[in-house]
């Protein structure tokens, strides 16, 4: 059986970032105390200066550390200066880039993680994977730890774009196709299942399928959300690896994203939305499932919109499983010719028009 952790708080409030301490005074009362460092980024910094300046007075010994380039390099280098000076907590506050630096950093250095996301576009609030920059504009995924708390401010993610708040939504319904592949490659006696871990992916799936709270502002919506982010997180932690949360969709976004960056950047949620429906296609599953979710919540995930052409689209596909060539999934099985792929391309174009 997997030893698994879990965080000690998850929170979803109007206001928290300001009550941090108080909100984790139970589990270590002499948090306020310790030598804290916040790791964020330049723009952030400005954006969310109340917020900063009120987590600094909480903490006398606490310095405000800005990501360069969210590598692995960066990462073991604050990791380093961190162990160095004795530093005890690390708060990481920003989006999906920011978390998996301090995420990663905290873990190196065996402190004290708490996660203060501004937005909710991905799983890496609670996910024990930080994905770093490596070589050139390669990026790996690094297992690592999730948080020991998890504080989301509503006021916060209210104010951040409406398209990270569907990249999230993109990022969660994409476990349709992923859970899929997981299961397939147990039957292929390619990964190790488990049944634990599946069911509460399928459980953060579902949460955002069958729910019927549309208003992407509303309270409600944002605790949902990040309810299924975090089981999201929670299920790979269970099963030790990414796999109820990863699939062929994701190695589809791996090629995009390491292959052609120059072409088009798409938005990690996104890019896996765009990626679930092909992969859907590929499994032969129930596409109008998941072309309703999509629709419904209105996630852009028509690859011209992207700036992906044809000749893009077909060699993203083309290069996806030799992205993560340990991960077995649909594509090893799949026709992925240019003529099918130019077709799944052209329908998508019509489908999401």
């Amino acid at each position: 059986m997997n030893e698994f952790n879990l965080p000690y708080h998850l929170m979803v409030e109007e206001g928290i970032f300001y009550r941090i301490p108080e909100a984790m005074s139970d589990v270590d009362p002499s948090l306020s105390e310790k030598k804290m460092i916040l790791v964020t980024e330049e723009n952030l910094k400005s954006l969310f200066a109340p917020y900063i300046e009120g987590i600094q007075k909480s903490f006398p010994n606490s310095e405000v550390y800005l990501m360069k380039d969210s590598s692995f390099d960066e990462a073991t280098d604050l990791a380093k200066y961190m162990a160095m000076h004795d530093i005890s907590l690390v708060i990481g506050l920003g989006g999906g880039s920011v978390l998996d630096l301090a995420k990663f950093a905290a873990f190196v250095g065996k402190q004290q993680y708490i996660c203060l996301p501004t937005t909710l576009s991905n799983d890496s609030l609670a996910s024990p994977v930080a994905v770093l920059g490596t070589e050139n504009k390669a990026r790996k995924s690094f297992h690592c730890e999730i948080p020991d708390a998890i504080f989301v401010d509503v006021n916060v993610i209210k104010s951040a774009p409406k398209r990270q708040l569907l990249a999230g939504i993109g990022d969660t319904i994409s476990k349709y196709t992923a859970l899929n592949d997981w299961k397939l490659s147990w039957i292929r006696g390619k990964s190790k299942g488990d049944d634990f871990a599946y069911m509460l992916s399928k459980m953060a799936l579902n949460s955002i399928i069958y729910n019927d709270l549309k208003d992407l502002s509303s309270e409600d919506f944002i605790k949902r959300l990040t309810q299924a982010l975090v089981m999201g997180g929670l299920a790979m932690e269970i099963a030790g690896s990414s796999r109820p949360s990863s699939g062929s969709e994701h190695l589809f976004c791996h090629a995009l994203e390491e292959n052609f960056s120059e072409v088009t950047t798409v938005p990690h949620g996104i890019s896996v939305a765009i990626g679930s429906y092909g992969a859907c296609k590929f499994q032969n599953r129930n596409l109008s499932k998941i072309t309703k979710v999509i629709k419904d919540y209105e996630i852009p995930v028509k690859p011209s919109d992207w700036k992906i052409d044809e000749k893009t689209f077909i060699g993203a596909w083309q290069s996806a499983a030799a992205t993560r060539a340990d991960r077995y999934t649909i594509l090893n099985e799949t026709d992925l010719s240019d003529e099918r792929l130019r077709d799944l391309y052209y329908e998508m174009e019509e489908v999401f028009s």
